[in-house]
């Protein structure tokens, strides 16, 4: 779907009329004597709340729209800024000649519908990760961004953290352990139930469910709670991978990879959802393996406790929520705000630290006042390489088969063997195995870079998870 301003909307559906054509991108707004930026937030929940503060601490940043389907959140925002305008559908704050660039913070199934809107409209646009839903809409945001010549930013903060120049400096230049021979990536946190219910969830009055819905499908819900917890069904979320997982893919791309690793050649991924009977979808145990070419990668994922009843994650290589890269003279581990190098003798030789909030937000602005994309840290083209491995790892899992050892035993990496191992040990604390109809394997699927399309013996499973059906009135369109 085109993006078309709410009142050619109306139009259109009270006509039966076809969709119009984009309008015109206009001029950057803020191009007046003390070179404010008006920002228009399209959703107003929690981390939206967490971008109002770190905008609002750029200088010549003035909070100007807001926009939420949700009647409460939307007037709860309003108080924290009473001078910025307020609207239920973002076509309306869309269509607001006085705002400069928005930041989006939907569930994730509208990122890349509302980014293209935007930049259709005229808008620069920072985007919360992870970009897409589904690969061929992350695509489709990249082309336009280019057709429509504006800023478009992911929120991966890490990304504006000068700690990353000082640790690619220390890897790749200084060789200060030698050369990069495989990475691991974890996430482990857990997370607890989400219900599940007898009866569809009864959505609240003061919610535009149709706009909240958007590109998803309409389906009954049977978890307990609307907000937040759409992260773990297939319809509107991409699960933890999407969640917590582009996060440390991407400081894994950038650091250890220096990103020319756009996408991985193959992959094998795995898990489950296990323990908790509820009514999410998305894997709440789930291991991968990227074949980049180079140096491979692995990911670790789990939110369950290490064993019923208890509070802590199950033990694992690195950090919770971070990665290792495994050198030929010893190890980096790095994190959100902090890495560490450390020899074969297990021995500490260097430490870094540093944030990116508010630095990344900044970079943002700096990019639109200068209307050049090349000055952004996380560039949407970026962006979605980093998403595209979450996106890739939630196909392996969707389109797996019962575990097989012998598809697993297939990657012969000792450091995979020792996940894979990991990963049967904590199920078998929860009464599981991992050779269970429960647990699901794919095979080593291969992917063609060029066209962004599997291909080989298993492909065509796969490939049906590249794009999302979308709603009527809601199709990303496709943009050359």
């Amino acid at each position: 779907m085109t993006y078309q301003s709410r009142r050619q909307f109306l139009g259109t559906v009270a006509a039966g009329a076809a969709l119009t054509t984009a309008l015109p991108a206009r001029q950057l707004q803020a191009a007046n004597a003390n070179d404010e930026i008006n920002l228009g937030f399209i959703s107003c929940g929690g981390r939206a709340g967490g971008l109002m503060k770190q905008f609002s601490n750029v200088e010549g940043v003035n909070i100007a729209g807001l926009c939420d389907v949700d009647e409460g959140r939307l007037g709860s925002a309003k108080k924290r800024f009473p001078k910025a305008q307020g609207w239920t559908d973002l076509r309306d704050l869309l269509d607001a000649p006085g705002i400069d660039a928005v930041v989006i913070s939907t569930c994730n199934h509208w990122h890349c519908l509302a980014a293209i809107w935007a930049m259709e409209a005229g808008k620069d646009v920072y985007v919360e990760k992870p970009l897409s839903h589904s690969q061929w809409e992350g695509r489709q945001t990249v082309n336009a961004a280019r057709k429509y010549k504006r800023v478009c930013q992911l929120g991966t903060q890490q990304r504006s953290d000068p700690m990353q120049a000082q640790i690619k400096d220390f890897l790749h230049n200084e060789k200060g352990l030698g050369e990069v021979k495989l990475a691991r990536v974890n996430r482990y946190g857990i997370r607890s139930s989400i219900g599940k219910r007898s009866t569809p969830l009864t959505i609240d009055k003061n919610v535009a469910y149709d706009l909240w819905l958007g590109p998803a499908q309409d389906q009954p819900l049977f978890r307990n709670n609307l907000h937040y917890d759409w992260h773990w069904d297939w319809n509107t979320g991409s699960g933890e991978m999407g969640n917590w997982g582009v996060h440390v893919l991407d400081d894994c791309r950038n650091n250890v990879f220096q990103d020319k690793v756009a996408l991985p050649n193959r992959i094998m991924g795995g898990g489950a959802r296990v323990v908790y009977n509820d009514a999410g979808q998305t894997p709440n145990v789930h291991f991968a393996y990227f074949d980049t070419g180079a140096a491979p990668v692995l990911i670790g994922l789990s939110n369950l406790p290490v064993a019923p009843g208890q509070r802590k994650s199950p033990s694992h290589p690195g950090p919770s929520s971070g990665y290792i890269a495994y050198c030929e003279g010893g190890r980096l581990e790095g994190q959100r705000g902090r890495a560490v190098a450390i020899d074969q003798d297990g021995n500490v030789i260097k430490k870094f630290s540093g944030s990116g909030d508010v630095k990344h937000q900044q970079n943002f602005i700096d990019a639109v006042r200068a209307q050049d994309r090349s000055m952004l840290n996380s560039e949407v083209e970026v962006g979605n390489d980093s998403t595209g491995w979450c996106n890739l790892a939630n196909i392996a899992f969707q389109a797996g088969k019962p575990y097989q050892a012998s598809t697993a035993n297939v990657i012969e990496s000792p450091e995979w063997k020792s996940l894979v191992s990991d990963m049967d040990q904590h199920l078998q604390a929860h009464g599981l195995k991992l050779d269970s109809s429960q647990v699901r394997l794919s095979e080593m699927l291969e992917l063609d870079s060029k066209t962004e399309q599997f291909v080989g013996a298993d492909a065509a499973a796969a490939n049906k998870l590249l794009k999302r059906e979308y709603r009527k009135g809601y199709e990303v369109p496709e943009i050359a």
